[in-house]
């Protein structure tokens, strides 16, 4: 016997799919703005807030870690990205966004209306709520 899911329920999951679809839209649109793909913006976003092993750049995109030496490779070749040692396991390479790097990644968060503006109409309340329950399904303490 099939279970049926709610009406509700599929409604939401429809929503979020939206949500996520037009949100990828914009943001390949904004990365090619800025002469990126869009796995070399969400590359640099993630490197912008500090340096990280490959690794684990490729288990936060869901890809091969060869892949993402590829994209390194690329935005290192624009002055966008470094390679350095971990200083705590020099046997670790670190990527690390260089200033011009973090630079083009703000301006990339900067132009991305479709999220920003549609959150500025709920309330703070709302939107803390909204951060809350998202949380709350993607099992991320608050």
């Amino acid at each position: 016997m099939a279970s049926r899911i709610d009406p509700l329920t599929l409604e939401v999951v429809e929503l979020i799919g939206t949500v996520v679809a037009r949100y990828h839209e914009e943001y390949e649109e904004a990365a090619a703005k800025h002469a990126l793909t869009g796995a070399q913006a969400r590359l640099l976003g993630l490197l912008s807030r500090g340096p990280t092993p490959m690794r684990r750049i490729a288990q936060q995109l869901k890809c091969e870690p060869s892949n993402v030496t590829g994209i390194v490779d690329r935005l290192e070749s624009r002055g966008l990205v470094e390679r350095r040692l971990d200083p705590a396991d020099r046997r670790v390479k670190l990527a690390a966004a260089t200033e011009a790097g973090k630079e083009t990644a703000e301006r990339l968060r900067g132009s991305l209306d479709f999220a920003r503006e549609p959150l500025a109409g709920l309330s703070a309340d709302e939107r803390t709520v909204l951060r809350d329950l998202l949380r709350r399904m993607l099992g991320i303490e608050t």
